[in-house]
């Protein structure tokens, strides 16, 4: 490359850490063209936060971000972290907005993140090539081709941003898989991450709709991993809710090596095991006459009091007064420890994100640099790095982008 030519990146991907890597790429005095095979760039960031964009969260810990080394998200956070992501999208004109530790943009529309970094890519002068698809990139001595339905490109550094496998309806089509696979990268399986459980117990019919507090625990071949407390959401299909989903990736990775996963659902975290015994107690007590389904109203949802109840072994519309201790003590075991085997995850249609992707081991966590390829650098959803609920991912796109961004400089060296 002549010391004189202006050093040219090329992103394939339009998406939050495409983005962000193109604005840092430009900063750089570099001539940059980012390729987005949708129409538009940035649909994925439109949906998030129910179109509010819950753009990162001031609550930063070692567990927010999983993988195989999930140290690598850490090092590599470090150098861009929630601080420098406020004061990122404040010079670009968003105003924060936070609530219990998440951050908004103050205008709650999802578009204002989307404008801000279209309009500063604009001012930066990078290109954007909306509808061409990347069917395949290479390396030849010192430069990278990039091959499209459009034709082919050269670069001499490439950051490839195209997102996972989760919402292919915006755009994640794990097209980037493929690509760094072919560049000889080792991909830990993309999995559906942040997705509902799916269990064949019948009673879910029954359950559909019903949204309650519960403590939920994973357990994979019998043997406890993590737990989870807040709103659960019970469907025909099993169980959802932020509860299942921060523990999805886990229940995934364990049904794709057909290890046996269940959870065991506490609908009632609030009062130990003897307290419910004796609540119930109580009730039938006070009202011998009522139905067991009657003596159960106001402390249960009406549709998980009558499924409990029969789970327990006893008729919902027994007289309570012939109901035995033993039949109480079981139906409290239900309440506390209610068993669901899992069957799968939803589809990856369903899932919010991708667990997996390209093994970290062969990228630097101080550039995003590949190991095995000089000027090739990877970032979001598409390193084997995914977040929990709350703007984690979001985060993470924005960090790899930034960190990828600044490190493609002008430099003979850099791609011999």
């Amino acid at each position: 490359m002549s010391n004189n030519a202006m050093n040219h990146v090329i992103i394939v991907g339009g998406g939050a850490s495409g983005l962000v890597a193109g604005i840092f790429a430009a900063r750089q005095k570099n001539k940059v063209t980012i390729l987005e095979h949708k129409a538009k760039i940035g649909k994925k960031i439109l949906a998030t936060g129910n179109g509010k964009c819950n753009y990162t969260n001031l609550y930063q810990q070692p567990e927010c971000y999983r993988g195989n080394d999930s140290s690598f998200a850490l090092k590599l956070l470090s150098q861009f972290d929630v601080n420098r992501t406020i004061d990122f999208f404040k010079e670009l004109g968003i105003y924060p907005k936070e609530k219990n530790g998440y951050v908004y943009p103050n205008s709650e529309q999802a578009s204002s993140v989307v404008d801000v970094l279209r309009l500063e890519l604009m001012q930066l002068k990078v290109s954007i090539c909306c509808e061409v698809h990347v069917e395949r990139v290479s390396k030849v001595k010192n430069r990278f081709l990039i091959a499209t339905d459009k034709g082919e490109y050269t670069a001499d550094q490439v950051i490839l941003a195209t997102g996972g496998c989760a919402s292919p309806n915006l755009g994640s089509d794990g097209s980037g898989y493929k690509m760094a696979e072919n560049l000889g990268h080792r991909i830990i399986k993309p999995l559906p991450g942040l997705v509902q459980l799916k269990s064949d117990s019948r009673y879910f019919k029954t359950l559909a709709g019903v949204r309650t507090g519960a403590t939920v625990q994973l357990y994979i071949n019998g043997k406890y991993v993590t737990r989870e407390q807040g709103e659960l959401l019970l469907a025909a299909y099993g169980v959802s809710g932020i509860p299942v989903l921060q523990l999805s990736r886990y229940a995934s990775r364990a049904l794709s090596e057909n290890k046996k996963v269940h959870l065991v659902i506490d609908y009632l975290p609030f009062l130990k095991k003897e307290e419910v015994i004796g609540l119930l107690c109580e009730r039938i007590k006070r009202y011998p006459s009522r139905t067991m389904e009657e003596a159960m109203i106001g402390l249960l949802n009406q549709k998980l009091a009558y499924v409990s109840i029969k789970e327990a072994g006893i008729e919902p519309g027994v007289c309570c007064g012939t109901v035995r201790t033993g039949n109480l003590k079981a139906l409290a075991n239900q309440l506390k420890e209610w068993t669901v085997m899992i069957t799968g995850p939803n589809s990856f249609e369903q899932a919010q994100v991708t667990a997996g992707g390209i093994d970290t081991s062969e990228i630097n966590p101080d550039t995003l640099e590949s190991k095995l390829i000089k000027g090739l650098y990877f970032t979001g959803e598409l390193i084997d790095i995914d977040g929990t609920c709350g703007g984690y991912n979001l985060q993470w796109a924005w960090s790899t982008g930034a960190v990828a961004g600044t490190n493609c400089k002008k430099d003979a060296d850099n791609n011999t």
